[in-house]
This record gives C-alpha cells, sequence and structure tokens, in this order.
C-alpha cells in the first residue's frame, strides 16, 4: 500500500492538547480545532494504542505503570513506541518513578473528545 496519498499531522508538544470544541453539530471546526483532535483521533485508530490506553484508564487507581499493561502482544519498543505516539497526542501523562514510567488519562482531553462526538443538541 503506497503512502504517497497520506497526509502527515502535526505532532502536539506536550502541554499544548486543550480541550477544545463545541459538539460537532453545533457548527463548522476551524482548522486548528481540527488538527488538535484529528492528531487525538489519530493517535487512537491503531488497535495497540487503543488497547493500551483502555488498560491505562481502566487501571485501578486512575495510572498504570508500563510494566502492567505491556501484556498487548507486540514486543517492549513497540509499546514504548505506541506509548510515545499517545503521549505526543497528549492523551495520556507519563511520569518517571526510578526505572518505570507511570501513565494516568488526561482526563479534559478525553472528555473534549466526547463532547465534539456528542450528537445531542
Amino acid at each position: 500500500m503506497s503512502n504517497s496519498g497520506m497526509v502527515e499531522l502535526p505532532v502536539l508538544e506536550a502541554g499544548t492538547v486543550v480541550p477544545c470544541c463545541p459538539p460537532i453539530t453545533a457548527g463548522e471546526l476551524s482548522q486548528t480545532d481540527a488538527e488538535k483532535m484529528a492528531a487525538m483521533f489519530k493517535a487512537l485508530s491503531d488497535p495497540v494504542r487503543l488497547r493500551l490506553f483502555s488498560k491505562v484508564a481502566s487501571h485501578a487507581g486512575g495510572e498504570a505503570c508500563v510494566c502492567d499493561i505491556s501484556d498487548v502482544g507486540v514486543s517492549q519498543p513497540t509499546v514504548s513506541h505506541h506509548l510515545k505516539k499517545l503521549r505526543e497526542a497528549g492523551l495520556p501523562t507519563s511520569e518517571r518513578r526510578g526505572t518505570w514510567v507511570y501513565y494516568k488519562v488526561a482526563p479534559p482531553v478525553v472528555a473534549a473528545m466526547s463532547a465534539m462526538l456528542d450528537l445531542r443538541t
């Protein structure tokens, strides 16, 4: 499959992802808002990333050590790559504690994604 038709979306820097958008039925998204939301949805469009994100979100205590969520059927370097892509999109936050990294879901960002897709008017 050729990637010639693929468009590379900008990577959002940590701290730049903020809830942005009213429900999709409220009006047309601005270019900036569309780029922010597309980066988040793109990050979740991979099945491994979606599984990792759900493991973090559903983990007891609201955070998960990478050592507890890495059993998704791919190698550890691949898990690290996918977690990096999720972090770049602003979906989880991370904190290093000794040799392990702990992840938490960023609730405002997930709430913004949910609110944007809310079709109730």
